[in-house]
């Protein structure tokens, strides 16, 4: 892997994004309204927004992640600049890595608006430290990233990007604890949920909201939601194709 193909692959990424306001604005707009929205909802019963509230800052960014990095790096595939990358003597980590870099940096940033705006604007109160709950939003976002170009490497088009979004993300969202808590699940579907990232995410931020003394139990949540995105990356890189048909 070369550092040097890696942070030119990052900063071509960045340049492209840097004139895409549409793609700047799903990243960094929608989770903010989505989160005041959610306020909203819940502004005759606040508690119930400081429940709720924590979970859904992991979830928001995750699917906005997943869906921008995966069409994006589609747009790559389909305009002809990864193919010509993949035919010169780069290898495929320092692309991903690239990519995967660039996201990552705007998921930093985006997993501090959120957090900022839920606590500071939107008035959600946590119990635990709020720094936290910026780590947690993040790993999730990076998460969202990971799988993003994982599910880059078996699309032939922008709309067969999106419709992995179903396959991956529902289950998650359906299992991960947040409409039904994990342990009142039917035992095959506990099995299925603690084999998802999202429910270790969630996990998390449950604890964060409701407990002022952070648990050994929120780092291995963090520690297993970073973990599966390294092992996305990595199985992305395994499976890129060199061309496009």
């Amino acid at each position: 892997m070369s550092l040097k193909i890696t942070f030119a692959t990052s900063a071509r990424v960045l340049q492209q994004l840097r004139h895409d306001p549409r793609t700047l604005g799903l990243m960094f707009i929608v989770p903010l309204a989505l989160l005041g929205l959610l306020a909203w909802v819940y502004s005759a019963t606040p508690r119930l927004f400081d429940y709720a509230g924590p979970p859904l800052l992991g979830i928001f960014p995750f699917i906005v992640m997943f869906l921008v990095t995966s069409v994006a790096t589609l747009r790559e595939r389909s305009g002809g600049t990864l193919e010509r990358l993949l035919a010169m003597p780069v290898g495929k980590l320092d692309i991903l890595a690239g990519y995967a870099l660039t996201f990552g940096s705007l998921a930093i940033i985006q997993a501090t608006l959120a957090s900022f705006a839920a606590v500071h604007l939107y008035g959600m109160d946590v119990a635990g430290p709020q720094w936290l709950l910026v780590v947690v939003a993040l790993a999730v976002a990076l998460l969202g990233t990971s799988l993003g170009l994982f599910a880059s490497a078996f699309a032939r088009s922008e709309f067969q990007a999106v419709q992995f979004m179903p396959a991956i993300v529902l289950p998650q969202f359906l299992l991960c604890g947040l409409l039904v808590p994990v342990a009142l699940l039917p035992t095959v579907l506990q099995w299925i949920a603690h084999c998802l990232p999202l429910t270790y995410a969630v996990d998390a931020m449950k604890h964060i909201a409701t407990e002022t003394t952070v648990s050994g139990r929120v780092y291995v949540d963090i520690a297993v939601v970073l973990a599966f995105a390294l092992v996305a990356i990595l199985l992305g890189a395994l499976t890129l194709r060199r061309q496009t048909k």
